[in-house]
């Protein structure tokens, strides 16, 4: 089956409030692929790789967030497969 790839991008209090360890653990339970990184702009990228329908699932739980965050947006736009199995954390860009 062909995967399918979304790059979704948070803003609001997304850093510093555990954000990428609530992407990495949501995003594997749900099965798909991809990566989280910080971005110096203050925002929190995506690169997700797998069902719509768990991508949908995941970008509702990011809308909440860790108890600490506080979002103001999520974008989705589509995105490339780059061949990442599992979910992992990037370094910040």
């Amino acid at each position: 089956m062909a995967r399918t790839a979304f790059v979704i991008t948070i803003t609001g209090r997304v850093q510093r409030v555990g954000f990428r360890a609530f992407v990495l653990r949501h995003a594997t339970e749900l099965g798909l692929d991809g990566w989280v990184r910080n971005r110096r702009d203050g925002s929190v990228e995506i690169t997700v790789i797998g069902e719509p329908q768990q991508v949908d699932l995941l970008m509702e739980r990011c809308g909440r967030g860790p108890a600490l965050a506080n979002v103001d947006d999520i974008t989705l736009s589509g995105g490339e497969d780059d061949g990442t199995t599992g979910f992992h954390e990037r370094p910040t860009l």
